[in-house]
């Protein structure tokens, strides 16, 4: 299992974590997702290290910006 955590901007509500959590569970491999509203941190867990772009472009769906590191 990896964990890993991004930061994730523009998120200021409950519905907008269901949006975040929604999009980026949805990717292959993604077993939890974990999201820190007051801090816009977002740590997944998955099988396998995770393409940045793919997880950015969930977050972008989900009408958000993932801040790169």
């Amino acid at each position: 299992m990896v964990n890993t955590t991004y930061q994730v901007q523009g998120m200021t509500c409950g519905h907008c974590v269901s949006s975040v959590s929604a999009e980026v569970g949805a990717i292959a491999g993604v077993r939890d997702v974990q999201v820190d509203l007051a801090t816009g941190r977002v740590t997944v867990s998955s099988d396998q290290p995770l393409d940045v772009e793919i997880v950015r472009a969930a977050v972008d769906e989900a009408g958000y910006d993932l801040v790169d590191a």
